[in-house]
């Protein structure tokens, strides 16, 4: 395209790509980068068609991109995964092959599907992305019955059925976040008052990703213990599906302000929800979404729609009080199983819980592999 002006097909393009390619990496690799570029292409037509019209095409190249081995181009020789590399001949392709060690977690894996060098632009480092087959087969499911969940800000998730509800409480979450927000801003500001290029701007950068890069880690060590206790009291209360609330448009189109709106953009509900599913999936529990609108406006006593303030929901016609993400879960079961809110009256039994090994996050961020139920079928493993 930069070139003669033309838009060269998949076809086309990849026939064009394998003339000016030096085979110094395994054939499926290199054809896993082309079809990358193309899969980028087809998700923007995609998005312009949904009417994103900001969506832009690949225009720029990459410094780092992620190589992918398939199956074909691994070989596994005891605790040693052997990656072909490229070459005409076997000589050629010995010497370029990469051995990287099994960590002791994965070697009693069946098979080793995908091996992905990943580069991470936070941590400015690469990690092995590993895709396996454990050979584990979803459990039956424990029951019947049906729970929901109210994803929150302060509360991550309130987790209950008709007789019982857990606020799965996690300040530390929260206040993560906050201070995070916080102290980019004030690394932002740095930043700007320094000459670009200059060492004290490149130093302040890299303390900037260093710095990113341990929130994300931090943060998914809570996202992960709090979707483990979701899985666990669905398993405990023998449920066969998990209703969360569908809040993926919860900042769509919404200009309350700049506090209100960083807020907004800090909510990671979707990590949370896909936690979740495939925790649950292990279990043999079935995941739903379910509308998530007015639930925490309504009565479960009445019905009557009352907007709460703070963390109390005092209904001004029946005089009910229940805690209002208590009243936000109960009204999404409503809605699953009796098809609107306010149906169904808010259990009476509510307890919290902190997710465990969260007060640790000061010493050890990173998420222990094991620590939440096993996963079935191919599971993706960072081992950065």
């Amino acid at each position: 395209m930069r070139k003669k002006g033309l838009w060269l097909s998949e076809a086309s393009g990849t026939r064009w790509s394998d003339t000016r390619t030096d085979a110094r990496m395994h054939a499926h690799s290199i054809d896993a980068a082309q079809q990358g570029f193309y899969k980028a292409c087809d998700v923007t037509r995609a998005l312009r068609k949904a009417g994103i019209a900001e969506a832009k095409f690949p225009y720029h190249r990459k410094k780092f991109r992620t190589t992918i081995w398939k199956t074909s181009g691994i070989q596994r020789q005891g605790d040693i995964l052997r990656l072909s590399g490229g070459g005409r001949t076997q000589k050629d392709r010995d010497e370029r092959a990469v051995a990287i060690p099994i960590p002791e977690r994965l070697r009693g894996c069946l098979r080793f599907l995908e091996v992905r060098l990943v580069y991470d632009k936070y941590a400015r480092r690469y990690t092995w992305h590993v895709v396996v087959e454990n050979g584990l087969k979803p459990r039956p499911a424990p029951g019947a019955s049906v729970v929901s969940v109210d994803l929150g800000e302060i509360h991550p998730a309130v987790v209950g059925d008709t007789e019982r509800a857990i606020v799965i409480t996690c300040r530390e979450r929260r206040s993560r976040s906050q201070g995070h927000a916080k102290r980019l801003a004030t690394i932002a500001k740095a930043i700007a008052r320094k000459a670009k290029k200059s060492r004290r701007h490149k130093r302040l950068v890299r303390a900037k990703v260093r710095m990113k890069a341990k929130h994300a880690r931090i943060l998914r060590d809570i996202e992960h213990k709090v979707s483990h206790e979701v899985v666990a009291f669905a398993a405990e209360r023998q449920a066969g599906t998990i209703v969360i609330g569908d809040v993926r448009d919860i900042a769509d189109g919404i200009a309350c302000g700049t506090e209100h709106n960083g807020r907004m953009s800090r909510l990671d509900h979707g990590k949370i929800r896909t936690y979740v599913e495939y925790k649950a999936a292990a279990e043999g529990i079935a995941v739903e979404l379910v509308d998530e609108h007015h639930t925490t406006q309504t009565c479960p006593s009445c019905g009557q729609r009352h907007k709460p303030r703070g963390r109390a929901f005092r209904c001004p016609s029946c005089r009910f009080q229940a805690h209002r993400d208590v009243v936000g879960q109960i009204n999404i079961l409503s809605r699953f199983l009796e098809g609107d809110v306010g149906r169904i009256p808010a259990p009476a039994d509510v307890k919290y819980r902190i997710p465990r090994d969260v007060r640790v996050l000061r010493r050890r961020c990173g998420h222990q592999p094991g620590s939440a139920p096993r996963s079935p079928g191919a599971t993706p493993w960072n081992l950065g």
